[in-house]
């Protein structure tokens, strides 16, 4: 009798659980990416997308805009409560 020189069932079966385990890992990496956008946009950091900041200010309220988050209308941008 000679033994088998080949890849033995239980690393065949561990290679399986594996990649099943990466392939459900990237489906849910890329499922919540998705959410990233909206989270680094203007409302996700709790601004108010305006023509201009000074715009938005009133009484004791001072608004100052924002250095990364965009707004979807182009010439606005973000303004977030500097003051109250």
């Amino acid at each position: 009798m000679s033994k088998g020189q080949g890849i033995s069932i239980n690393v065949i079966i561990i290679a399986a659980i594996a990649l099943l385990v990466l392939v459900i890992l990237a489906v849910l990496l890329l499922r919540s990416g998705s959410n990233v956008a909206s989270g680094t946009a203007c409302s996700g950091v709790g601004g108010q997308c305006a023509p201009s900041c000074s715009d938005l200010s009133q009484g004791t309220t001072i608004y100052t805009p924002h250095p990364t988050a965009a707004c979807p209308n182009e010439g606005e941008q973000c303004c977030i409560v500097l003051g109250k």
